[in-house]
């Protein structure tokens, strides 16, 4: 259950679109389903504040019973979307002012973009919103079959299905890896807050990369292989990612040779993410955004949290976004920084 309710969000919306603060807003809407969550714009304080009536039955056979108020605007546990990286599209459409409201995992990303000038910032209004975690879509879905609807008490979330009645799920074991290893609670940028901010987290988020690097060479492999021949290639986790923002990515470049293709074989299969993970090195704040959103469940996070933990242990800690105008380490060369066959000898016992 999250701090603050969606009253809250939708009357700081209202506000701020009528006084002329702002004329659009980032949130978010229902899809087809209640953890269907979906990215949405509103350009006015009606359409923000709408209701709408939805029909729907539980009980087989039925098609309609039970009538209910549903709101335009939602935010609860599915909200899982990072906005940062619609804003670069959306700013570059007018010179008016876009409202987003971020999570504070959100934030960082927000500023990496910033660092990186992908958008104006005195075209966006920040309000950041403290967040409880995120809920898995995916281990949801696990949880029960049949699914109808679905809604939060407390920090149980119950699931009406259409065969066995009502199923309670404790909310923390459908939290994402990357929520249940939240890294900071607190928001690194904002124009204004809603509800009371956190802090850096002791966060426990290297402990499946420790894991991995106590495997043999083999075994690492395996598992690797093993979770990339699942990889369809669909590219939702480039789309998605805030620090995957090129204008023309390689993989869309018909003189590349790997254009929206398909994996030919195992070598181009593990090359699409291995590549994409040395393209977003120093600038990947962590989000979790590819694993949100990749369909074959596959820990992409892994890939990147590996590099952050070999950049924290070769240079110093860094955190990607935690402040405008950062460098990384690799990009920011000082001479006292590790040789490189150090690195290797160092970077051979861990790997």
């Amino acid at each position: 259950m999250q701090e603050i309710k969606r009253e809250v969000l939708v009357n700081k919306a209202s506000e701020l679109l009528k006084n002329g603060t702002v004329d659009r807003v980032f949130g978010w809407k229902k899809g087809e389903f209640d953890y269907d969550i979906t990215p949405a714009l509103f350009t006015t304080a009606e359409d923000i504040e709408k209701e709408f009536e939805y029909d729907y039955d539980v009980t087989p056979g039925v098609f309609y019973s039970t009538e209910e108020i549903e709101k335009e605007l939602v935010w609860n546990s599915f909200c899982g979307a990072n906005f940062s990286k619609y804003l670069i599209k959306e700013t570059a459409k007018s010179d008016g002012k876009v409202l987003v409201f971020l999570k504070p995992c959100d934030t960082y990303s927000f500023n990496q973009l910033l660092t990186e000038h992908r958008f104006d910032r005195e075209k966006v209004y920040v309000v950041g919103v403290p967040c409880s975690g995120m809920y898995d879509v995916g281990k949801l879905k696990c949880s029960a079959d049949g699914i109808a609807s679905v809604s939060e008490n407390g920090n149980d979330v119950v699931i009406t299905t259409l065969y066995d009645g009502d199923v309670t799920v404790k909310g923390d074991d459908i939290l994402p890896d990357r929520c249940k290893n939240c890294k900071s609670k607190k928001h690194v940028a904002f124009d204004e807050l809603l509800g009371s901010d956190g802090e850096v987290l002791e966060s426990h988020r290297f402990d499946e990369v420790e894991r991995l690097e106590k495997m043999t060479p083999d075994e690492r492999f395996a598992f690797w292989q093993g979770e990339l021949s699942r990889c369809i290639r669909c590219n939702a986790c480039r789309d998605v990612c805030p620090a995957c923002t090129c204008e023309k990515c390689v993989f869309d470049n018909p003189n590349s040779g790997v254009e929206n293709k398909a994996a030919a074989n195992s070598f181009e299969e593990k090359m699409f993410h291995i590549i994409r993970a040395f393209h977003v090195v120093g600038r990947c704040t962590d989000c979790g955004e590819c694993s949100r959103v990749c369909p074959q469940h596959i820990p992409l996070h892994l890939l990147n949290r590996k590099f952050i933990k070999d950049i924290d242990e070769f240079y110093g800690e860094y955190t990607a976004g935690e402040k405008i105008g950062s460098r990384a380490p690799i990009v920011d060369y000082k001479t006292d920084d590790i040789e490189p066959k150090e690195a290797v000898e160092r970077g051979g016992e861990n790997a």
